[in-house]
């Protein structure tokens, strides 16, 4: 069998790789070009595609015997993850460029490439676990929770899960690193990648300006019966749930509530009116492949680090869904992900439109 792994130059796929060596499979190496950080002239000690990251794998993929190879990506990145983040913003939502790089890049573009190079499998050093119930294939937690990452990966048909592997899924991180020092790995110590690639220095509303050309204009921070607080630097730097960088002098602290590009403000209130037990998503996509026919109870995420919570969904028309959840939760974000959990498997994921904040 013959498997195309993903090699970002960290230590998860690095193991991966040797995990699937130690298999028996016929592997080939590749890291994905998406991104080229000097363009932005950063650091890029913190976020992946770096000249150090391909070097990286390519010693990993030496060390293993492996064909290697740097796969150019750039332009399908440009237009599937970056527009979109641009876009998102400037609609007054928060993306989450991760889910799209996994979806578009690894899982569709990869996909189709190593089904050119005649590969049964893709690899990829995710935390995650690939199962069987009858006669669907499943997406399911990594035994380690405090390293698990399948929210991210909710997009996945079962084609593309029939073809895919994640070795690490049963690991912990500590096991993993302990097999790359074990083997002499470059990256064994290597730190995880924390930053948006494109993004490495954190200033998002730099870049998008610098890519658009645009000046985002100022507007008025209001509360919600449309007091006027003070000014905004435009929508494009904020988020809901914020409370640094605001620039306003108050009683309490205050947070954005949300964001309205038609009139150009920002909505401030306090901590309370931050929650909401209720949202809308869309371009639901269901893993087994079929929405389910009627209302039923499952656990939900609406961030990467939050923990699962109870909640009841509605399935509505056009691949959406409402999700009512038994406590308020803090910050529904509109453009971040809402997946859903039953116990270890994921159902399915989509896009937050909408939540309590939309009527304000």
């Amino acid at each position: 069998m013959k498997a195309l792994i993903a090699m970002s130059g960290g230590v998860d796929s690095s193991v991966a790789a040797y995990l699937m060596k130690s298999q028996g499979f016929d592997c080939i190496g590749c890291t994905m070009k998406l991104f080229d950080n000097k363009e932005e002239q950063v650091s890029q000690g913190k976020t992946c595609c770096s000249l150090e990251d391909v070097e990286d794998a390519r010693s990993v993929a030496f060390r293993l015997g492996m064909p290697y190879y740097v796969f150019n990506f750039t332009g399908d990145f440009d237009k599937k993850v970056i527009d979109n983040f641009i876009k998102c913003y400037e609609c007054a939502m928060t993306p989450n460029p991760c889910i799209d790089c996994n979806r578009y890049m690894k899982f569709e573009g990869l996909y189709e490439r190593a089904k050119v190079l005649g590969c049964d499998y893709i690899v990829t050093g995710h935390y995650a676990r690939i199962g069987r119930q009858g006669e669907k294939y499943v997406l399911k937690k990594a035994l380690d929770s405090t390293k698990d990452q399948s929210y991210v990966l909710y997009s996945f048909n079962q084609e593309q899960l029939a073809h895919t592997m994640f070795p690490l899924g049963e690991l912990t991180k500590v096991q993993t690193r302990e097999i790359a020092d074990q083997n002499g790995f470059i990256n064994a110590s290597k730190p995880d990648s924390q930053d948006i690639c494109f993004v490495p220095d954190g200033d998002y509303a730099r870049v998008i300006e610098e890519r658009t050309g645009k000046v985002y204009p100022k507007g008025n921070f209001v509360r919600k019966d449309g007091t006027v607080l003070g000014e905004h630097k435009g929508i494009i730097h904020y988020t809901i749930g914020q409370r640094k960088g605001l620039g306003i002098s108050a009683p309490n602290p205050l947070f954005v509530l949300s964001i309205n590009p038609e009139n150009n403000t920002v909505v401030l209130g306090e901590h309370e009116d931050l929650f909401s037990d209720e949202l809308v998503a869309g371009g639901f996509n269901w893993i087994g492949g079929e929405a389910p026919k009627s209302g039923f109870r499952c656990n939900a995420k609406i961030r990467y680090r939050q923990k699962e919570q109870p909640a009841t969904v509605t399935v509505l028309d056009n691949s959406r869904v409402k999700i009512k959840f038994d406590e308020p939760q803090r910050a529904i974000t509109p453009g971040q992900s809402a997946v859903l959990y039953d116990g270890d498997v994921v159902l399915g994921g989509g896009i937050i439109e909408r939540n309590s904040y939309e009527q304000i």
